[in-house]
């Protein structure tokens, strides 16, 4: 299954869900993650608070490729989006296992493929680099088994790249 979370707006939801099987919009009209864990605990990845990011968890864990579609902020996911991912941690579980090496959460929904992220905006060389590592980094903590970053110089043509 292909999921597409982004934050260009609503006049580009038609074309990505044209795109994926999926589609998760980024847009701010959520509650931030509490902190609380009962995702991970007591209610195992499902949110306690009743908004449309309530079931992110699953959406995601289930998701065979990613696609992420940001605004730079200064190297990282803009807001929205980063509330999103936030959200979606219980996508994993409380308990540790080592994978490649290193420890990381087990991960409620197994492997996945590709964990993709379409970057837009002014972007420096220095941001470019720490997109690649965080992008790296995340696909591991979630178990995809590769990252791709590409970048877009405006919203309409990270569309494109979806």
């Amino acid at each position: 299954m292909k999921v597409i979370l982004h934050d260009l707006g609503r006049q580009y939801d038609g074309m990505l869900e044209a795109r994926c099987d999926r589609m998760i919009a980024a847009d701010g009209k959520y509650a931030p993650c509490q902190g609380c864990f009962g995702c991970w605990t007591k209610h195992p990845a499902e949110c306690f608070m009743k908004d449309r990011l309530q079931q992110v968890c699953r959406l995601i864990g289930q998701a065979d490729e990613l696609v992420i579609i940001t605004k730079n902020l200064y190297g990282g996911y803009s807001a929205e989006v980063k509330n999103v991912l936030d959200r979606s941690i219980g996508t994993s579980t409380p308990f540790s296992t080592y994978r490649g090496g290193q420890m990381h959460h087990t991960l409620r929904y197994g492997k996945h493929n590709l964990w993709k992220v379409i970057v837009y905006g002014d972007v420096s060389d220095a941001e470019k680099d720490t997109f690649r590592y965080l992008s790296e980094r995340n696909a591991v903590n979630d178990g995809f088994e590769r990252s791709e970053v590409l970048f877009a110089g405006s919203p309409a043509e990270a569309e494109e790249l979806a």
